[in-house]
């Protein structure tokens, strides 16, 4: 029988520990479809008496994960450690200078240093590979880079982080505010102690850099991506979305144009019949569309032992059948050097939400400042008459630009009438 592959794993958490215990419990298959069978040498973790559920007997322990990369019999370093910095980028680094091949589930890496470490994996000419970085289990960098390789991609989105779309669908089912339904998720184990990475929108930014790098062959640029989380949503919002035939989304939208790239994280209101608007609770959803294929949607859970443990191993049988793909489908000479779109360019239309004091002339206002700056309503909802107290107003523009909205907004949220800065959510398609 072909000699197994050898794979030292960096990181023992939730992903590791589901790596070796799919190895070992699909060994038979997994040997099948790579070719040769693979099998788990060595491991690197911060502490060696924890119970991680699964044996590590028989396996070379390294308390130093950098010390991997120059371990001999490895012939694979899986690197799930996670962070942009520290031991995990110097264990990466180390490993492709040694030239072995890194699997790796490491989104903030990626993003951040993803240039860099495809260019020395190029020199060096080994494989890194990194299905696992976004959506989980949810094959997409496969179907981007190989499945989809023959298209000229205009679009990607998707909701790439389960703890937001858990805590927007529990925000709509349950008529519930964004605080509350955060400690939940974190008593649940769905979110971070200190949630900010997921709720702030970094983690979904950090993935879609990777994705608009791999769709429209670009070196991944993490700084251009604008970023907003959920924090700002509110169960009156979802109330409204839902009257006017939407859902709110944490969304990662990637758009190529004749002006250049544009890259933005946001919550979005999406038609509620629209497929991704169906998308709920922990799972994440990518849609692409391809000038021949159309539009691709793929769905599925985004985190956990299992999706993302399949993630790595697919990575894993690729290497040992010998399939190399450039880290961002193309070699680095053939990448595009298509220029970033900032946000202020964005045009779409946009649902405006105000508290104002009920009383005459205020809305009057507002339209026109709203006509000034160019801004056209598609409509507008009032619920009932309190005068002198405070109501909420909803406006729904036609299309317009960022820009325009921006200026609009500042001068509407300085009149002595509205009494708490204004929410904007933009529309998408879907």
């Amino acid at each position: 029988m072909t000699r197994p592959l050898s794979v030292a794993i960096a990181g023992l958490g939730t992903v590791g520990a589901g790596v070796l215990t799919m190895l070992r419990q699909n060994a038979d298959l997994i040997a099948a479809r790579a070719g040769r069978p693979i099998a788990v040498t060595a491991v690197s973790a911060r502490d060696r008496s924890r119970d991680r559920g699964v044996s590590l007997a028989g396996l070379r322990w390294f308390d130093d994960p950098v010390a991997l990369a120059a371990d001999a019999a490895a012939d694979v370093v899986v690197e799930v450690i996670g962070g942009s910095e520290g031991h995990a980028r110097q264990l990466v680094t180390a490993a492709l200078e040694a030239g072995k091949p890194v699997v790796t589930a490491n989104k903030a890496l990626l993003a951040v240093h993803g240039a860099e470490l495809a260019a020395l994996a190029e020199a060096r000419g080994v494989p890194l590979a990194f299905e696992a970085a976004v959506a989980g289990g949810i094959p997409v960098i496969k179907a981007l880079r190989e499945g989809l390789a023959g298209n000229r991609i205009s679009r990607v989105a998707g909701i790439l982080n389960g703890t937001c779309n858990y805590i927007l669908t529990v925000m709509r089912e349950r008529q519930r505010e964004f605080a509350e339904v955060l400690g939940e998720a974190q008593k649940l184990g769905y979110a971070e102690a200190d949630p900010s990475f997921d709720v702030d929108g970094i983690d979904a930014a950090h993935k879609l850099a990777i994705l608009a790098a791999l769709a429209f062959g670009r070196p991944v640029d993490f700084g251009s991506v604008h970023v907003e989380g959920i924090r700002g949503v509110s169960a009156l919002d979802i109330a409204f979305a839902k009257e006017l035939g939407y859902r709110i989304k944490l969304l990662g939208i990637a758009r190529s144009s004749e002006a250049g790239i544009e890259t933005r994280v946001h919550p979005c209101m999406v038609p509620e019949n629209a497929p991704i608007a169906r998308v709920d609770g922990v799972f994440n959803a990518v849609v692409a569309e391809g000038d021949f294929v159309g539009r691709v949607m793929l769905e599925g859970r985004g985190a956990g032992a299992g999706p993302t443990a399949s993630a790595v191993v697919a990575d894993l049988i690729d290497i040992a059948r010998g399939r190399v793909t450039p880290v961002w489908g193309a070699a680095s000479e053939a990448l595009s050097a298509a220029p970033s779109v900032p946000m202020s360019a964005h045009v779409g239309a946009y649902y405006l939400r105000l508290m104002v004091v009920d009383r005459p002339g205020v809305i009057a206002d507002v339209t026109a400042i709203l006509r000034d700056a160019k801004i056209s309503l598609e409509s507008m909802l009032q619920r009932g008459r309190s005068p002198g107290e405070a109501v909420p107003v909803v406006l729904v523009t036609h299309e317009t630009s960022e820009a325009a909205m921006r200026a609009a907004l500042e001068r509407i949220a300085a009149m002595d009438a509205v009494l708490e800065p204004p929410t904007m959510i933009r529309i998408e398609a879907g």
